[in-house]
């Protein structure tokens, strides 16, 4: 148990919360401590019943079965994988900014599954997050099933065949249009790294000017020489 412990603690917070989360409500929804009917997102229900809690719960649960049972652990897994990968890769050091991707990523989706009466959404928010970092990666070349390799870009393409094979889902319709939506962000407004290196430390492009320029402006006040020297 302390093996499983050090594992689960040594996963990044935001997506430990959110495996922990992926774990919790179908257990809760399958040992019928809530009613699975409380846990979907149904629109109805949403909007003019005031019930707001579906959303959230809709992103964590999914039922359990012995027909679903496979497909919830393969994404289970693509949910530690990737969301660990993003949130210790390109989001290192920016817990701020995976979670803002992650709750940009979830009102699109929770705006299309209402519009598509979608009432199961945590396979399309893993999808968006297997998206991200496949797009952040495109030339990388990545193995799948049976010995096949492809570069990263068509990952989530394979993978949404796949899921549509082994479980039908119906996100697939709509994935190839909300995913790309975020990732045109990163287009038209790239991330800067490296703006300031430490505390009191200038960027490197002030660095290397201050250089060019002879110690960055600094007044040369002559050689000094010691009391009694000629």
């Amino acid at each position: 148990m302390s093996d499983i412990g050090d594992w689960f603690r040594s996963i990044p917070a935001i997506t430990r919360y959110w495996f922990a989360a992926t774990v919790a409500v179908p257990l809760v929804g399958k040992l019928g401590l809530i009613s699975p009917a409380y846990l979907f997102l149904w629109p109805e229900a949403f909007l003019y019943r005031f019930q707001i809690w579906r959303p959230i719960t809709a992103t964590f649960y999914f039922p359990v079965g012995p027909g679903t049972g496979f497909l919830y652990l393969v994404n289970l897994y693509f949910l530690y994988q990737y969301s660990t990968r993003l949130e210790t890769g390109a989001f290192d050091g920016r817990p701020a900014d995976y979670l803002f991707m992650l709750l940009f990523n979830w009102i699109c989706i929770v705006i299309t599954g209402l519009a598509m009466d979608m009432q199961l959404l945590m396979i399309p928010l893993i999808m968006s997050v297997l998206y991200v970092w496949a797009q952040l990666n495109r030339d990388m070349i990545v193995s799948f099933w049976f010995g096949t390799r492809f570069k990263a870009c068509y990952l989530p393409w394979v993978i949404l065949g796949f899921n549509y094979i082994i479980g039908g889902s119906d996100f697939v319709l709509f994935s190839p249009f909300v995913f790309p939506s975020f990732c045109s962000r990163y287009r038209w407004l790239p991330s800067r790294r490296g703006g300031v290196s430490g505390f009191g430390v200038p960027p490197a492009s002030m660095r290397r000017a201050a250089d060019q320029n002879g110690g960055g402006g600094r007044h040369n006040w002559g050689q000094g020489f010691r009391l009694g020297d000629q």
